[in-house]
């Protein structure tokens, strides 16, 4: 059985070995390390997600998007594993995203693990003191009341037309199973201010799925208000780091890396560009049976 340990010493001697002869297809080189890292998912993993399934939802995000292709494998896998620790699932989903970056202090690309909308609800919830939690963007045709004070209010009813305006901001409620609740409101003005001091503020899913990440920042804002223990204070912790490798701690991205905007593309010589052409076909033999 493959060990953390293991798995960082093959990774080592695999990278000095593609540096001396023909890189090997990337798809396929990181389906390889996901197969033999199945055992650590499996231990990282809650008992009611699978590792199998992991894995292929990990490959199938990865393949996606052909920069993770072109990142560190140690910095990727290590995103893979903050996943499964904190079981949540990476991709479509929503759970979580992998969005690459060019490490200023390495010059290499690295893998930022991002936590997602539907991530961030997932392990409130796992608090076991929240009934309900959710969150809901504001448009300028939308009926909405928000007020403080001794008697805060808080009233929303979303216009029925198909155009309901330009979005204002966005609202999060979070009831408790004690009876309390807290709702926070946050204008997009705000939301925009914190989008821009993100790493990923121009790519990954504030591009692709703008909403979603707006609601999970005004319920990132509620969370020290939240009745959650402090494993789950440290999950979320997590957010916005990078791992150097499997075995690696978390690193806030914003301490210690410098991200330089760049295009993948645009860095890679004729050889490189060739071999990325050949990525899809590779991505098709990296199908691997993880049973």
């Amino acid at each position: 059985m493959a060990t953390n340990a293991t798995l960082k010493k093959e990774i080592a001697n695999k990278t000095q070995s593609q540096a001396q002869n023909k890189p090997a297809n990337p798809a396929n080189t990181i389906a390889h390390y996901l197969k033999k890292m199945g055992p650590e998912i499996e231990k990282a993993l809650p008992r009611h997600l699978d590792a199998e399934r992991m894995a292929r939802i990990a490959l199938t995000t990865i393949r996606t998007n052909p920069q993770l292709l072109q990142a560190s494998i140690p910095s990727l896998l290590g995103a893979v594993m903050q996943a499964a620790q904190l079981g949540l699932e990476p991709g479509l989903i929503g759970h979580c995203y992998f969005v690459p970056f060019r490490n200023g202090k390495t010059g290499q690309t690295d893998v930022q693990f991002i936590i997602g909308y539907k991530g961030m609800i997932d392990l409130a919830r796992r608090s076991g003191q929240i009934q309900n939690i959710y969150a809901h963007v504001v448009y300028e045709k939308d009926e909405f009341e928000y007020e403080l004070g001794l008697e805060p209010k808080l009233k929303h009813k979303p216009s029925m037309e198909a155009d309901r305006g330009k979005m204002i901001g966005v609202y999060a409620v979070a009831h408790f199973k004690d009876g309390g609740y807290q709702f926070e409101f946050m204008p997009k003005e705000e939301i925009e201010k914190r989008r821009k001091r993100s790493k990923a503020a121009d790519k990954g899913p504030w591009v692709t799925d703008y909403e979603e990440m707006a609601k999970k920042t005004v319920i990132r804002h509620m969370w020290k208000y939240l009745p959650i223990s402090i494993e789950i204070q440290q999950a979320a912790a997590q957010d916005e780091t990078y791992r150097k490798d499997v075995t690696d701690d978390a690193h806030s991205v914003y301490e210690d890396a410098i991200d330089v905007e760049f295009s993948v593309q645009d860095n890679l010589n004729e050889e490189q560009k060739e071999e990325q052409k050949s990525t899809d076909e590779g991505a098709e033999q990296a199908e691997i049976d993880f049973e």
